[in-house]
């Protein structure tokens, strides 16, 4: 698969970041296909323009219109005749304006597909760095971060972002053509072209207003819509208990007041999106109704020549009123594309240090010399203790809510760093050893596990590319290949969503195959058999007594079975951890 790039972006600050520094941003990081597009516009332009001279000179030619010397776009299409080598007639005038203007269609075509491939490169490049950037944050950044607002940016920021592409490199298209229609028609009467200019400048003017409104409105879009997911992501994860205590109402009440709001927000963006179109036709109309008088009336000019005059400045106004257009709607969704900027920036800023160039095996143990560690000052988890986890062992950490145990797995994987003393691997420090290399020897079990509706291979192996002999050997060793091997399709039976289709011991045990797939030093089990019923909880407890001496575990549990299965014993409370006997502490939790 190729690899995406990161997408370039400006470092500005928040004052001066607007449309015209996402469009700068877009250039940058995509210098080669936003090049290759405007080229593709530019050219089809001119052979518009061509057409249209040709269209000129037919009829210059049809209604035997002579007055005074050609105009310059009949004497470049005369030319063009004469150097394909045909009559400069009526009927072939007409035929290559016909040929012209078809391949300008047929360039346009090319240039709004290189375009769409673009957009959908940044939105792709977008999504990725945002992904890698959290995933390379510090573990207390990734804590801060809200997951609804994570998956609005992912699904609705990043393809509104990458829309605005689209929007801008239209908007530069119908600039250019402009351009061009304006020099054939200044070519042709310098002074109806300026007062084209004119009317345009005013016709700009008149209307910059709604896009101010727009830009307004396309910010509070993107300001509600990530607080709105955030709420949605938090209120039904809590649906259970709010059903259970009748709060329906109180969901319903916050939902509403939000999405008031962000109707409003949705209703200015689409009245100064229509307000902008419906008032842009009558002044088009208006304006042409004036040229067209003053170039017949004032200017004396044929009649041929005003009527492609008149073409070609109802085009160029025509083509600058969707510019206008286009940048209302690259204004529009700016803002979404500057929120996914800030999120990447904010992870990068909280990046993770690697650490140091050492490595460690994990052959002795794991010790904790002097070690303080507290959340804010608040809660103290350790206060200057020291102990060994031993390798090669089942170690099962034990104590009352709160006091810290998963902080303590968060510190021996190197998600959080110690406020005082060493974590020392083998004697190693950790803060000395390369972090990668000693996660990559880390297997872990959460207390849930997540399982998508694929087949069990993939949720063993999460997708990557693994043998099918690496993924049985897990499963072998996790106690699951029985199971799984009796299943419908074996290895390639889906597990329905969130491992519908498994008995929750069944899940815990594909989960702990998952963390044995690479083979690990380690294996950490956070709470892994706290929500299993009894006969699931004996299954995989036996399943980690059957690990016992081929790796080190570490395993955080309440149930008495877990714990009298251990080899080393930590009771942590109150900021001490201490060894105990695993009969002492089975007896206070029976």
């Amino acid at each position: 698969m190729k690899k995406s790039k990161k997408l370039t972006v400006p470092s500005t600050g928040a004052e001066t970041r607007g449309a015209w520094m996402m469009m700068l941003a877009f250039v940058r990081g995509y210098p080669g296909r936003a090049a290759a597009a405007l080229s593709m516009v530019f050219v089809a332009g001119l052979l518009d323009g061509l057409g249209l001279s040709m269209l000129l000179s037919m009829l210059t030619l049809a209604t035997g219109d002579h007055k005074g010397d050609p105009s310059l776009p009949e004497k470049v299409a005369l030319q063009v005749a004469d150097f394909l080598g045909l009559q400069p007639s009526a009927p072939n005038l007409l035929m290559l304006a016909i040929i012209l203007i078809s391949l300008k269609a047929a360039m346009s075509l090319l240039a709004n597909r290189q375009v769409g491939y673009t957009v959908a490169y940044i939105a792709t490049d977008l999504r990725l760095t945002l992904i890698r950037a959290v995933l390379g944050a510090r573990w207390s950044h990734y804590l801060q971060q809200s997951v609804g607002r994570l998956s609005n940016a992912m699904a609705s920021e990043a393809q509104r972002g990458a829309d605005s592409f689209q929007n801008a490199t239209e908007m530069m298209a119908m600039v250019l053509n402009s351009m061009i229609y304006l020099a054939i028609a200044m070519s042709i009467s310098m002074q109806a072209g300026l007062a084209a200019i004119a009317a345009g400048s005013i016709l700009l003017l008149l209307l910059s207003r709604l896009i101010r409104v727009s830009r307004r409105a396309g910010q509070h879009q993107t300001v509600l819509l990530k607080s709105l997911v955030s709420v949605i992501s938090g209120q039904f994860s809590a649906a259970k208990p709010l059903k259970a205590m009748a709060r329906e109402q109180h969901v319903d009440a916050l939902l509403s007041d939000q999405t008031r709001k962000l109707k409003k927000a949705l209703r200015q963006q689409v009245i100064s999106r229509e307000a902008l179109m419906a008032l842009q036709e009558p002044l088009l109309a208006i304006m042409v109704g004036v040229g067209f008088f003053f170039s017949l009336v004032v200017l004396k000019m044929p009649m041929p020549s005003v009527l492609v005059m008149l073409f070609l400045l109802a085009r160029v106004v025509a083509y600058l009123s969707k510019a206008q257009r286009a940048f209302q709607q690259v204004t529009v969704r700016e803002s979404a594309y500057w929120s996914m900027v800030e999120a990447i920036d904010a992870a990068h800023a909280q990046r993770e240090p690697r650490g140091g160039e050492r490595t460690a095996s994990l052959e002795r143990e794991i010790r904790f010399d002097d070690v303080s560690f507290s959340h804010g000052g608040v809660a103290t988890t350790l206060d200057h203790q020291t102990f060994a986890i031993r390798a090669l062992a089942l170690n099962v950490v034990v104590g009352p809510s709160g006091a810290g145990k998963t902080t303590l797995i968060d510190l021996v994987v190197g998600l959080l760093q110690p406020e005082s003393g060493r974590i020392l691997v083998d004697d190693v420090p950790l803060s000395e050893m390369d972090l990668q290399a000693w996660r990559r020897q880390i297997g872990y079990v959460p207390q849930e596990s997540t399982m998508v509706n694929e087949s069990v291979a993939y949720n063993v192996s999460l997708g990557e590319t693994v043998s099918e002999e690496r993924i049985r050997e897990a499963l072998k060793a996790a106690d699951a290949l029985d199971f799984v091997d009796a299943m419908p399709e074996g290895l390639q039976t889906r597990v329905g969503e969130g491992g519908s289709r498994l008995s929750g011991g069944q899940r815990q045990r594909l989960a702990i195959a998952r963390a044995l797939i690479h083979r690990p030093r380690l294996l950490i089990l956070d709470e892994a058999t706290s929500n299993l019923d009894a006969d699931a909880q004996t299954a995989v407890i036996e399943t980690i007594c059957h690990l016992k001496g081929s790796l080190t575990m570490i395993a955080v549990a309440h149930q008495p079975r877990l714990i009298a299965a251990a080899d080393h014993l930590f009771r942590l409370s109150e900021g001490r951890i201490v060894a105990v006997e695993a009969s002492a502490v089975a007896a206070v939790h029976g």
